[in-house]
This record gives structure tokens, C-alpha cells and sequence, in this order.
């Protein structure tokens, strides 16, 4: 057995960094959440606009569902002192980090893509006042926060699965 190294499922550096996800992840919901003009939009052109910041929300659910029940699963690890090193348990967590950090930083960089359409090209920050741009960016940037904290994890598991291997 190798000395396990930072971020390794099972040990309080790895449960810090799915603490990490969790609360970069959530936050960003709530703040979504509590924006104004979030699901009162009435253009048609701003509602085709906002449904990709709804595929940020969904992505980010996914995620503090993910690495929550990562944590938990550190949580018992480190409460019976428990190796996780099994290479089919590393496996699946390798594939679904993988998998929740693709769709993270995809929902992240789109959403972040309609804010510079709203608030630089159209200025329709300025224009509807209704629109709480200043929120939105805090949301995506709490979402590129997970994602990175996410991708921390995902390449020290692949990293300790390549080294079981």
C-alpha cells in the first residue's frame, strides 16, 4: 500500500476537498435561487437565454449530490478507519468525477458566455432592470469554484488509479 497522497478518498484532505465541492456547488444554486428575474423573464429571446443558466443549476445539483455522497463515504471511511483503495471503487469514482466535472465546467462556461452577451454585447443588464446580472455572475463564479475544486479530486483518484494499476 502507498502513502496515501493529498485528496485521496478516505482521508480528511479528501473529504476538505468534497466539503469544497458541496459548498461552492450549493451556494451557487442558493444564489441563483434568491436572484430576482430569474423565472420572470418574458422575452422570448432572454427565456432562451436563462434556460442555460437552468442547465447550471442541473448541473450543479448534480454535483452537490455527487460529492456529497462522496463525503459521507469519507466520512465512513475515516469513522472505521477504512482503505478505499480498491480499484472498482476507484474506478467509479474516477468515471463520475469525470463525468460531473465535464458537465460543470461546460454549464459554467455557457452560462458565463450568456453573461457576456447580457452585460457587455446587448447590454441587456442595463436594459431590463428586472435582471439580477450582478447575481447571476456570483453564481457562475461559485460554479467555476466547484468545477475547480471538482477537477482537483477527479486527477489525484485517476492519478491513485493509475498507480494501482
Amino acid at each position: 500500500m502507498m502513502k496515501p497522497c493529498f485528496g485521496t478518498p478516505g482521508i480528511t484532505s479528501g473529504l476538505v476537498l468534497r466539503i469544497f465541492q458541496f459548498l461552492c456547488a450549493a451556494a451557487s444554486i442558493a444564489v441563483m435561487a434568491a436572484s430576482s428575474g430569474f423565472s420572470s423573464a418574458t422575452s422570448f429571446w432572454i427565456m432562451n437565454c436563462m434556460e442555460i443558466l437552468t442547465y447550471l443549476i442541473a448541473a450543479m445539483g448534480l454535483e452537490v449530490l455527487w460529492s456529497l455522497g462522496l463525503a459521507c463515504l469519507d466520512i465512513h471511511a475515516l469513522w472505521v478507519k477504512k482503505d478505499l483503495q480498491s480499484q472498482i471503487l476507484l474506478s467509479l469514482v474516477v468515471v463520475g468525477d469525470w463525468v460531473t466535472a465535464i458537465l460543470a465546467l461546460a454549464a459554467s462556461s455557457s452560462s458565463a458566455g450568456v453573461m457576456v452577451l447580457f452585460v457587455r454585447d446587448s447590454e441587456l443588464c442595463k436594459l431590463e432592470p428586472i435582471l439580477s446580472c450582478s447575481m447571476y455572475q456570483i453564481s457562475i463564479g461559485l460554479a467555476f469554484g466547484a468545477w475547480f475544486w471538482l477537477a482537483i479530486s477527479s486527477h489525484t483518484v485517476l492519478w491513485l488509479l493509475a498507480s494501482l494499476s
